[in-house]
């Protein structure tokens, strides 16, 4: 029998029966249909008995403005990220007669050619333009002939950088591959990925009421397409334990750890694994930003994080997610600069340039340079019962409440999927839940016990169940900046 409103799966009762499959969830609702959005647009009235002293409690929201949710069906997430195109390397050394040693080993690889026309410079500034004409793969120990000079004494001795910037070749010649017999041939590069993984946690809470307090029941009571009526029931304080849980799924990828401590007493000795989250994977694979102030240091320090973010991914559009103390900071340093941080000077790309959109998300925009920057205040850095409520000076004694903000990159990032065998394009940042057709793991709920329409145990209670197994994907972190105190 359809019913308006659709309502997901539940089923209206002709009698006021509490019963497992009429169970009103007040909160969540991210699907049109699902029976929790039915309950916030036709129950608002619920909560004026009470007032949110603390205001609107829940952190949520985040991952579901910068990100996406995808299933998996493994224990693990692999993935494999393109390395750089061009061939360069560091911590060259130079004996200053013409010889130039790259630093190989087990991760580093001489495949400079002979004939590859090279930049060389120190740590100083100078620099020499040479031609390769011999080239040790094994050793590294590439001998050049510079187009400036007759040796490359001008140079320093050690830290130099070489890259690769064409080549030059004789009339007549040919580029033979490397072989046991030709040994200055040409050298083919392969495409270079370096792999990534992850392990989803499982997240679990319930909320429990006894069997004689179920007087705290609720009725609906709502109308069949026919004229008929049913019931549905819903329990307040259920939305309480709910809420607490939507915000654990996001504060458990954002704050997560891998168990890599060994020994007694360690949360990998005990069992488990932990899963990579955003802060710890932008501080092993990304950018730290220590001790930035916008609004003291001008925008000197902003722009040296523009050129460092220019060496890497140079992804045109990002999101700023700042606690109050930072994000007032990029106020006071956008007020100096022409249209500040409204006006002339906003751009609002990723909201199809309009900004009603982005104010009504709580955005502001602004552009510097080539990029395009989207700010926001994070309420999970603010939160005086999460990171927020900790001064300046305390933060030396508790670095749990040192982070001021994160610089995440938006849009797409090109991967190599190891199932499929091809490259494909996910967000930099996104979620990944257990699924298969048996289970689906990204949000479950249900009912034990006996009362409350359960019947499963011989337990005089209503259990509500929460269960999530997920993990995130932080790929192309070399683009993400940390903000720390």
């Amino acid at each position: 029998m359809a019913l308006d409103p659709l309502f997901g799966s539940i089923v209206p009762s002709q009698k006021q029966q509490a019963l497992a499959t009429n169970f009103l969830s007040f909160n969540g609702g991210a699907n049109p249909g699902d029976s929790d959005t039915f309950a916030q647009q036709y129950l608002p009235e619920i909560y004026e008995q009470e007032i949110e002293r603390y205001g609107n409690r829940t952190l949520s929201g985040f991952l579901r403005m910068v990100g996406a949710e995808m299933p998996m069906s493994s224990d693990q997430v692999i993935w494999s990220e393109q390395n750089r195109l061009h061939i360069s390397y560091t911590d060259v050394t130079n004996d200053q007669v013409n010889t130039l040693t790259i630093p190989v080993s087990a991760t580093v690889r001489n495949v400079i050619s002979v004939g590859s026309t090279i930049v060389a410079i120190d740590k100083l500034g100078a620099e020499l333009k040479c031609v390769v004409t011999a080239s040790n793969l094994s050793t590294g120990v590439l001998t050049v002939a510079p187009y400036t000079a007759t040796t490359t004494a001008t140079l320093a001795v050690e830290d130099i950088k070489i890259f690769v910037y064409g080549s030059e070749y004789g009339k007549g010649s040919s580029t033979p591959n490397y072989s046991a017999s030709q040994t200055d041939g040409y050298v083919s590069v392969e495409p270079d990925f370096t792999q990534f993984s992850n392990s989803p946690i499982i997240i679990r809470n319930k909320y429990v009421v006894s069997g004689s307090d179920m007087a705290q029941i609720g009725w609906v009571e709502v109308a069949t397409e026919d004229g008929t009526s049913g019931y549905l029931w819903y329990l307040k304080a259920e939305s309480e334990t709910r809420l607490r849980f939507e915000d654990y799924l996001e504060m458990s990828v954002v704050e997560g750890e891998k168990a890599s401590a060994a020994g007694a007493g360690s949360a990998a000795a005990a069992g488990y694994k932990g899963t990579e989250g955003l802060f710890a994977a932008i501080k092993s694979r990304g950018n730290e930003e220590a001790g930035f102030n916008a609004a003291a240091d001008a925008l000197g320090e902003f722009d040296a994080i523009l050129k460092n973010l220019d060496t890497q991914g140079a992804i045109e559009e990002n999101m700023l997610f700042l606690n109050r103390q930072t994000s007032l900071g990029f106020d006071d340093m956008l007020a100096g600069l022409n249209g500040g941080n409204a006006g002339a000077g906003s751009a609002y790309g990723i909201f199809e340039n309009s900004e009603d959109m982005a104010l009504n998300l709580g955005f502001s925009g602004f552009r510097r340079g080539s990029y395009d920057f989207y700010k926001t205040d994070w309420k999970y850095l603010n939160d005086a019962s999460t990171r927020g409520g900790v001064t300046e000076a305390a933060a030396v004694a508790a670095p749990v409440a040192a982070i001021d903000g994160v610089l995440v990159p938006a849009g797409t990032s090109t991967v190599y999927d190891q199932v499929l065998g091809t490259n494909i394009r996910r967000p930099f940042l996104h979620v990944r839940y257990r699924a298969s057709q048996a289970d689906d793991r990204r949000m479950k709920q249900w009912l034990t016990g006996s009362a409350g329409g359960a019947m499963t145990s011989d337990l005089d209670a209503m259990e509500v169940n929460f269960l999530s197994e997920r993990c995130l994907c932080v790929q192309g972190a070399n683009n993400f900046v940390l903000f720390t105190k």
